[in-house]
């Protein structure tokens, strides 16, 4: 069982309000969250110190780059060992396409998010690069409409 940070109410308001911007400065942070600044910086190094905050990042809309047509594939590979997988892992991302890519139970062995120019795109991706792995037993894939995000995470009570 994986180990849960303990939170109590002051670092769960700034992990809200740092994932709803993580540029905001540590005296506004301070002030949004109801604690001096020194106590402010204090807690987001506790926070990164035990591994809550993993990060801070730009979001970037794949649209705007030229890639608005995003896909869901579900590949199932044979063999599934840890060679293998640590291959397929490293190949598909390597390809510019790729978004996300989670080793998944079930059916399938890997869900991968990609996002492309369009639909002639993306089937040359699937044909040419990935179903032609001899890895790749098979893929399913599935068009996003719509994307929508959860923006801020929480513990669950």
């Amino acid at each position: 069982m994986a180990h849960t940070a303990e939170l109590d109410p002051i670092d769960v308001a700034i992990l809200r309000e740092l994932q709803r911007d993580a540029r905001l400065q540590n005296k506004e942070l301070a002030a949004i969250v109801g604690v001096a600044p020194s106590t402010a910086l204090e807690r987001v190094r506790s926070l990164r110190r035990r591994g809550v905050l993993t990060g801070f990042h730009a979001t970037v809309s794949l649209s705007a780059l030229g890639r608005p047509i995003s896909a869901l594939l579900s590949v199932r590979v044979r063999p599934h060992r840890t060679q293998v997988a640590e291959a397929f892992t490293e190949y598909v991302l390597g390809q510019p396409e790729t978004v996300s890519m989670m080793h998944v139970a079930g059916p399938d062995d890997y869900l991968v998010q990609v996002a492309v120019p369009d639909t002639d795109h993306l089937r040359k991706l699937l044909v040419e690069r990935l179903e032609t792995r001899p890895e790749v037993m098979s893929v399913s894939t599935v068009l996003v409409f719509e994307a929508v995000d959860r923006v801020v995470q929480a513990p669950i009570a």
